[in-house]
């Protein structure tokens, strides 16, 4: 497959992901929930779909969908990885600029951490 095809699907059902995810992480946060479960919920919410659409386009194999549970375990043990690492970078935001600012470095932490996530997807979850 090709790495160029690959990716730019990737990128794009990741800025699909990442609006989901910033926009339940803005709304609980403006809600009064707590920065760690707010940017946890956001990613969940992010997460479910990106496996899903990630599986059926862009790491198919032709009509095949590369899903299954052994690829969702594979996932969800990045996933937690790529998740504490967000949600720290986040809290650090959060409490050294405030949340306004935080909201405005939420895209960019998610943004870095979705190119690790490209490659592990890659070589780990869907091959």
């Amino acid at each position: 497959m090709s790495l160029l095809r690959q990716g730019s699907q990737f990128v794009v059902i990741g800025l699909l992901q990442l609006l989901i995810d910033w926009s339940v992480f803005v709304a609980a946060t403006a809600a009064g929930m707590p920065t760690i479960p707010a940017n946890v919920l956001g990613r969940v919410c992010g997460a479910l779909l990106g496996f899903w659409l990630n599986g059926r386009i862009t790491f198919a194999r032709g009509d095949a969908a590369r899903l299954g549970w052994r690829r969702f375990g594979r996932f969800l043990a990045i996933w937690l990885m790529l998740t504490l690492l967000s949600t720290w970078l986040v809290t650090l935001c959060a409490d050294a600029l405030g949340l306004r600012l935080a909201w405005l470095a939420k895209p960019v932490v998610e943004g870095v951490l979705a190119v690790v996530s490209f490659f592990l997807g890659r070589h780990v979850v869907y091959r």
